[in-house]
């Protein structure tokens, strides 16, 4: 594999597509499409000019490719694909590119492949993944794709400390007046200090100025031993005390003489005779009337 094969994508796109066995246009390159696992360059999407904004863009298999240069030379118009599957591809560009560790390194802005195999040598990034960009403005670094360990939708996951392998392309106009560095070039900056006034010209804090807090004698506390106390005592059973039931003894009458209830002694009565043999002949008398 000779450095002539190396293309990087931003040669390929805008270049026309031309059939060798009749010269005719079938249009110019749009997207380059890779397919991450396998890390090669595999589909080629096609718009019908460069000024086609809209239309349905046109496939075709990296590998029909027969000649590359100025132009790119197919063999036919059969190589356009009508129903090819491109949802397994990515563009790579615009993809996050961070470490196992989660430190970012910017974004994919480029990429070189071999124009032969299609095989992905290294992928180009900076803090900005916008191709339209020119690379005097911003600082662009150069990877080996050996050092992508996964990916994902949009991103690309390298090993850790991939970022000291990192080879620098081009120096950015921020980079160079001092206000600008890579993402993960974040413990090397100055520490800012604020820029102080004149003596005369400063104000004061606004902050009550406090007495001096004075030295206060620790407290030594003295050592103290735990003594056993006694066992609380047993407190009396409260035992239930029951009154013995009281007689009734009447009140004492000393005016009274003799017993209050007894009736009063009656004069001596002298029940009269009856006769009981008259009675009975009174009534006999009475019943034969």
């Amino acid at each position: 594999m000779t450095s002539d094969n190396i293309r990087l994508r931003g040669e390929f796109i805008n270049t026309q597509v031309i059939t060798r066995n009749n010269g005719n246009k079938l249009g110019i390159v749009r997207e380059v499409l890779v397919d991450i696992d396998r890390r090669e360059v595999v589909v080629l999407g096609l718009k019908e000019s460069l000024l086609a904004l809209s239309g349905l863009p046109k496939y075709m298999y990296f590998s029909s490719i027969s000649q590359t240069g100025d132009v790119i030379l197919v063999e036919d118009d059969e190589v356009i694909e009508d129903d090819l599957d491109t949802l397994s591809c990515s563009t790579l560009i615009n993809s996050e590119v961070i470490t196992e560790t989660g430190e970012p390194l910017g974004r994919v802005r480029d990429f070189q492949f071999d124009a032969e195999t299609g095989k992905v040598n290294s992928i180009i990034i900076a803090s900005v993944g916008l191709p339209q960009i020119p690379e005097q403005i911003i600082s662009t670094y150069e990877i080996s794709m050996e050092e992508v360990v996964s990916s994902g939708p949009n991103r690309l996951i390298l090993f850790e400390g991939a970022e000291e392998r990192l080879r620098q392309l081009t120096v950015g106009v921020l980079e160079r007046l001092g206000l600008g560095k890579a993402p993960w070039d974040k413990d090397n900056e100055d520490i800012y200090y604020a820029p102080t006034a004149r003596p005369e010209n400063q104000l004061g804090t606004g902050i009550p100025l406090r007495p001096p807090v004075e030295s206060r004698q620790p407290i030594i506390e003295e050592a103290w031993q735990e003594e056993e106390l006694p066992p609380p005592a047993k407190k009396a059973r409260a035992m239930r005390y029951e009154e013995p039931p009281t007689r009734y003894q009447p009140p004492a009458y000393d005016d009274v003489e003799g017993d209050m209830w007894e009736d009063e002694a009656e004069e001596d009565y002298v029940p009269p005779k009856i006769n009981l043999e008259q009675k009975q002949r009174e009534r006999k008398l009475e019943y034969e009337e």
